[in-house]
């Protein structure tokens, strides 16, 4: 019977010749399996270890697609409470909008797997767990010895000051004490990261500021978990290090910090000017009161309590008349970002979890030819792309992502006084509203072309009740014979509102001195100096090449007695 079983197991495992025979194990993404081959002999109880003991020291990665969407403490909790295993996560950080971090043991990966889609995020999205094999992370690979971590205690406790509660962090690794005892603190690593706010937390819990000025920190992951370590940070110095995004702040954002410096990273040099920059900031803390050491002052976005307008535009005309200034004024200081080529200062006025499409005509044509060639690689025609994973694909959720996209498209300029703008739906705490118009490419092959669109922003209200895009629909088509001809002249009406603004005396001198020069009256001197974000330079050149083209009707000017 020995034998008959011994020829079965070999039919049936051809390729399994030799005596000694270990466990593999191998994963997809719906399920974990083990397989294990099995000699012909007991194994010895001697040098033999219990399975459960076996499977410690094989690490397992878990990642949550879009987990960097969500709080890191409510993730975390939410899969604790399902998971049957209580554990621990190793090294938790994000990739792009992947949130990951390390388990051990086979039993706890197994456990994590059964919890995939029975978690579901406020929109009741169901969230999935992918576990699969992974080698020894990191930070646990480079976790600093027990006499390290004394050094690394003692150093930092000389760099504390009690009484303003302030800890000085500021090019650690150069520290002489580090350096004459040989323990090199790299805290762009995220080991090293650890270990510094783990003394953190167990010795100055109190901490309020924290200076981190010249350490390199490409990425904030490790960073994050002083939410938790150091939960009363106000102020915080990340000058003179490597952060290139916006969004390495948001996962500090649950910090209320009150002072920020930044000035040195390049991020500071993604912003078309210092109000953009502001805004960005300020969107990840509202309760910001000093950035780069400068006190601030109110954000560039629409400062204006937006769910009291509605509520009272639903009562009285005027109130519709102060919806229509917000609106206005957020498309005017929109536009004025996104047409001066980097548009990363658009970041402040999406919400976290916004969503974008584009779609162009359908062009049986070859796309390379057409003027929309740029646009229809973005393009998301539902009756065309059968893919679901390219429409996917194409819907780009997050002010990241969607930031991202506008970034990779021309560069343009679009003609503020060809706006159309309507408002259809509102309430106390969303306003809808469409914006038809014309904008001409300002680089590449198709330079100058006029292309005409139409956006449809869904808005509700956002830290110090801004507007906040949570929905962006764009539409581009080539613009009619007409719309090209009408394109960047100077119009009857323009981008404000129908009440006459207040203008400072410096732009009222402007408007008399333009109206002098060029000969138009006061009120299209406004319009054109408006237009052009009152440079009185740029206004002038403008109003110069319109005039050289016959483009400025006869009605702009005043008549000579």
């Amino acid at each position: 019977m020995r034998d008959v079983r011994e020829n079965s197991r070999i039919r049936r495992t051809p390729y399994t010749t030799q005596r000694n025979r270990r466990g593999v194990k191998w994963q997809n993404e719906d399920q974990i399996h083990i397989t294990v081959w099995r000699d012909e002999k007991p194994p010895d109880r001697a040098s033999g270890r219990s399975r459960q003991d076996r499977s410690r020291g094989r690490w397992f990665r878990v990642t949550i697609p879009h987990g960097a969407n969500y709080d890191k403490a409510w993730l975390v909790s939410s899969i604790q409470s399902h998971c049957s295993v209580p554990f621990t996560p190793v090294d938790f950080h994000c990739v792009k909008n992947r949130a990951r971090f390390f388990v051990e043991d086979d039993r706890t990966a197994s456990a994590l797997k059964d919890v995939s889609y029975k978690i579901c995020d406020e929109n009741n999205r169901k969230i999935s767990i992918i576990v699969s094999p992974s080698g020894v992370p990191f930070s646990i690979k480079h976790k600093l010895k027990p006499e390290q971590m004394e050094d690394l205690k003692v150093t930092m406790t000389k760099r504390y000051d009690v009484g303003q509660k302030a800890l000085d962090l500021q090019e650690l690794r150069f520290d002489p004490d580090l350096v004459g005892c040989n323990v090199d603190i790299i805290l762009n690593r995220r080991s090293c990261m650890a270990a510094t706010l783990q003394i953190i937390e167990k010795n100055f819990p109190e901490l309020l500021s924290l200076n981190l000025h010249s350490n390199k920190l490409y990425h904030l992951d490790g960073l994050s978990d002083i939410i938790d370590k150091a939960p009363n940070v106000k102020i915080l110095n990340l000058s003179r290090n490597e952060l290139k995004s916006t969004c390495e702040l948001a996962k500090l954002k649950a910090l209320k910090l009150e002072e920020l410096w930044l000035e040195g990273n390049p991020l500071c040099s993604t912003f078309p000017d210092k109000s953009a920059y502001i805004s960005a900031i300020r969107d990840c803390f509202p309760k910001l009161l000093r950035l780069d050491g400068q006190e601030l002052s109110s954000p560039i976005i629409a400062d204006i309590g937006v769910p009291e307008l509605v509520k009272h535009c639903q009562e009285n005309c005027k109130g519709s008349d102060d919806i229509k200034s917000v609106v206005l004024e957020f498309l005017r200081q929109y536009y004025s970002i996104y047409d001066n080529g980097n548009r990363q200062g658009l970041l402040g006025a999406y919400h976290d979890e916004a969503c974008f499409s584009l779609t162009v005509p359908f062009n049986s044509e070859d796309p390379d030819s057409s003027s929309l060639c740029e646009y229809f690689k973005e393009s998301r025609n539902l009756k065309m792309i059968k893919d679901p994973y390219l429409r996917r694909k194409l819907l780009k959720h997050t002010k990241c992502d969607i930031v991202e996209t506008l970034r990779m498209l021309p560069k343009t300029q679009h003609d503020l006084s060809s706006f159309l703008v309507d408002m259809w739906f509102q309430t106390e705490r969303m306003l809808c509203f469409s914006i038809n118009g014309v904008f001409k490419e300002m680089e590449g092959k198709y330079q100058d072309s006029v292309l005409a669109f139409t956006r449809t922003f869904i808005a509700t209200p956002g830290s110090n009740s801004n507007l906040c895009i949570v929905n962006d629909e764009l539409f581009v088509r080539d613009a009619s014979s007409k719309e090209t001809q009408r394109a960047f002249s100077i119009p009857k009406t323009t981008l404000c509102s129908n009440s006459t603004p207040i203008l400072s005396q410096e732009q009222q001198e402007m408007v008399q001195a333009f109206s002098t020069q060029s000969g138009m009256k006061l009120d299209w001197s406004q319009k054109c100096l408006q237009d052009n974000e009152w440079n009185y330079t740029r206004a002038g050149q403008i109003f110069t090449l319109l005039q050289a083209e016959g483009k400025i009707p006869e009605e702009a000017f005043q008549r000579i007695p």
